[in-house]
């Protein structure tokens, strides 16, 4: 097991010295078994670099490396070097109490300092290489924008009204379904307050944002 880093200097050494391996590689070093389909694969990579990188968050709702407050993003790139995806950053809540703030949200904390890490978008998953890794934290306006996007979306859930919510909302924070499949139902509150199922949803960052984050972190 490797032992979380106690410096952003340390995780991104770890992380540099990483560039230009082959994920199965990695995999092969660690023990870690490749994934056994494509439809598992995205999940595998994160997984992985968690594991190569000391990530000591598990499950919990905080950033992945906790003693340095740092999230982990792997972000697969074309050959072009260009996201092929929105990024997933944590699930959206069912229920808003009325004390959440964009300050004391899951996002928050999740966006306030990222290791992101490039890999190959394309090719056999345990080929693909990684990339060159970069730390970035939202400037003003993208932390005014993300605090918007947020606050539009997260009205609409604390109201109820989720007929309303779609991927089309926010500029560079977009909500869309997070499920196993179709039939995955929670339990929410309508707009009328009564309980109902409801389709479980993530937060996600789309691609023409962190094609911005990508091109200003490769001058790092």
């Amino acid at each position: 097991m490797i032992i979380a880093p106690t410096s952003e200097a340390e995780l991104l050494s770890r992380a540099r010295s990483l560039v230009g391996l082959s994920l199965g590689g990695v995999a092969n070093a660690l023990f870690i078994a490749n994934p056994g389909a494509p439809a598992q694969a995205k999940g595998w990579i994160g997984e992985l670099m968690e594991r190569a990188l000391g990530a000591d968050a598990g499950s919990r709702p905080e950033p992945d490396f906790t003693r340095i407050g740092v999230e982990l993003k792997t972000i697969p790139i074309t050959a072009n070097g260009k996201p092929n995806e929105s990024t997933y950053v944590c699930v959206a809540p069912a229920v808003v109490s009325p004390e959440q703030t964009w300050e004391t949200s899951v996002v928050f904390r999740k966006l306030q300092r990222v290791l992101w890490v490039p890999v190959e978008a394309e090719g056999e998953i345990v080929q693909r290489r990684i990339g060159w890794p970069f730390l970035w934290t939202p400037n003003a306006l993208e932390s005014a924008t993300l605090r918007a996007d947020w606050e539009e979306i997260i009205e609409l859930i604390a109201t109820g009204r989720r007929e309303a919510l779609s991927a089309r909302l926010g500029t560079y924070l977009q909500i869309r379904p997070k499920a196993a499949n179709s039939r995955s139902r929670t339990q929410a509150a309508n707009a009328a307050g009564v309980p109902e199922a409801t389709l479980p949803r993530g937060f996600y960052l789309r691609a023409t944002f962190t094609e911005m984050v990508l091109a200003a972190g490769m001058l790092d």
